[in-house]
Protein backbone atom coordinates (compact mmCIF):
# COMPACT_ATOMS: atom_id res chain seq x y z
CA UNK A 1 0.00 0.00 0.00
CA UNK A 2 2.91 2.52 1.00
CA UNK A 3 4.42 2.08 -2.46
CA UNK A 4 0.51 3.47 -4.51
CA UNK A 5 0.92 5.95 -1.77
CA UNK A 6 3.96 7.02 -3.29
CA UNK A 7 3.27 6.79 -6.17
CA UNK A 8 -0.11 8.78 -5.72
CA UNK A 9 2.10 11.33 -3.93
CA UNK A 10 4.71 11.76 -7.04
CA UNK A 11 1.97 12.03 -9.57
CA UNK A 12 0.16 14.69 -7.34
CA UNK A 13 3.53 16.89 -6.76
CA UNK A 14 3.87 16.91 -10.59
CA UNK A 15 0.86 17.77 -11.82
CA UNK A 16 0.85 20.64 -8.51
CA UNK A 17 4.28 21.58 -10.61
CA UNK A 18 2.57 21.34 -13.80
CA UNK A 19 0.17 24.39 -12.26
CA UNK A 20 2.61 26.69 -11.59
CA UNK A 21 3.25 26.81 -15.20
CA UNK A 22 -0.85 26.15 -16.32
CA UNK A 23 -3.30 29.23 -15.77
CA UNK A 24 -6.37 26.43 -15.47
CA UNK A 25 -4.05 23.58 -13.33
CA UNK A 26 -4.50 24.09 -9.77
CA UNK A 27 -0.93 23.81 -7.80
CA UNK A 28 -1.82 23.88 -3.81
CA UNK A 29 -4.16 21.67 -4.09
CA UNK A 30 -2.01 19.02 -5.74
CA UNK A 31 0.69 19.78 -3.22
CA UNK A 32 -1.42 18.87 -0.69
CA UNK A 33 -2.77 15.62 -1.86
CA UNK A 34 0.95 15.12 -2.58
CA UNK A 35 2.16 15.99 0.84
CA UNK A 36 -0.56 13.74 2.59
CA UNK A 37 0.13 10.64 0.22
CA UNK A 38 3.99 11.06 1.03
CA UNK A 39 3.01 11.50 4.64
CA UNK A 40 1.43 8.03 4.34
CA UNK A 41 4.30 6.47 2.42
CA UNK A 42 7.46 8.15 2.47
CA UNK A 43 8.51 10.50 5.72
CA UNK A 44 11.97 11.41 3.29
CA UNK A 45 10.03 12.78 0.68
CA UNK A 46 7.58 14.55 3.05
CA UNK A 47 10.01 16.14 4.52
CA UNK A 48 11.54 17.21 0.87
CA UNK A 49 8.28 18.36 0.03
CA UNK A 50 7.10 20.16 3.33
CA UNK A 51 10.82 22.13 3.34
CA UNK A 52 11.09 22.79 0.19
CA UNK A 53 11.76 26.21 -0.65
CA UNK A 54 9.47 26.95 -3.16
CA UNK A 55 6.72 24.76 -2.83
CA UNK A 56 6.59 24.28 1.11
CA UNK A 57 5.33 27.45 2.09
CA UNK A 58 1.79 27.18 0.65
CA UNK A 59 1.26 23.68 2.72
CA UNK A 60 2.58 25.40 5.59
CA UNK A 61 0.54 28.29 5.15
CA UNK A 62 -3.10 26.36 4.30
CA UNK A 63 -1.92 23.67 7.23
CA UNK A 64 -1.67 25.79 9.74
CA UNK A 65 -4.20 28.47 9.44
CA UNK A 66 -6.19 27.44 5.83
CA UNK A 67 -4.96 31.17 4.18
CA UNK A 68 -4.43 31.54 0.07
CA UNK A 69 -2.01 34.19 -0.63
CA UNK A 70 -4.04 37.08 -2.23
CA UNK A 71 -1.59 36.65 -4.93
CA UNK A 72 -3.15 32.89 -5.57
CA UNK A 73 -6.94 34.29 -5.05
CA UNK A 74 -6.22 36.63 -7.84
CA UNK A 75 -4.52 34.31 -9.90
CA UNK A 76 -7.49 31.64 -9.17
CA UNK A 77 -10.17 34.06 -9.76
CA UNK A 78 -8.64 34.87 -13.32
CA UNK A 79 -8.33 31.65 -13.82
CA UNK A 80 -11.92 30.75 -13.36
CA UNK A 81 -13.30 34.19 -15.48
CA UNK A 82 -10.94 33.07 -18.57
CA UNK A 83 -12.99 29.21 -17.98
CA UNK A 84 -16.27 30.35 -17.83
CA UNK A 85 -14.84 32.90 -21.11
CA UNK A 86 -13.98 29.83 -22.90
CA UNK A 87 -17.05 27.67 -21.92
CA UNK A 88 -19.35 30.75 -22.87
CA UNK A 89 -17.86 30.80 -26.27
CA UNK A 90 -18.36 26.98 -26.66
CA UNK A 91 -22.11 27.53 -26.64
CA UNK A 92 -23.25 24.81 -24.60
CA UNK A 93 -26.65 24.93 -23.08
CA UNK A 94 -28.26 27.32 -21.02
CA UNK A 95 -28.17 24.71 -18.03
CA UNK A 96 -24.87 23.46 -18.24
CA UNK A 97 -23.53 27.29 -18.36
CA UNK A 98 -25.84 27.90 -15.24
CA UNK A 99 -24.34 24.68 -13.63
CA UNK A 100 -20.96 25.98 -14.29
CA UNK A 101 -21.44 29.38 -13.15
CA UNK A 102 -22.63 27.95 -9.77
CA UNK A 103 -19.61 25.85 -9.34
CA UNK A 104 -17.09 28.44 -10.10
CA UNK A 105 -18.88 31.09 -7.69
CA UNK A 106 -18.98 28.24 -5.28
CA UNK A 107 -15.17 28.05 -6.13
CA UNK A 108 -14.47 31.52 -5.87
CA UNK A 109 -16.53 32.40 -2.36
CA UNK A 110 -14.48 29.26 -1.10
CA UNK A 111 -11.28 31.02 -2.02
CA UNK A 112 -12.09 34.49 -1.07
CA UNK A 113 -13.56 33.66 2.41
CA UNK A 114 -10.03 31.99 3.29
CA UNK A 115 -7.55 34.00 5.67
CA UNK A 116 -4.39 35.62 3.57
CA UNK A 117 -0.89 34.60 4.34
Amino acid sequence: MRVIWFIGGCVSVALGVVGIFLPLMPTVVFLLIGAYAFAQSSPRWHNWLITHETLGPPIHNWQKTGAISRRAKLFATLSIALSFGITVLLGPPGWVLGLVGAILIGVLLFIWTRPND
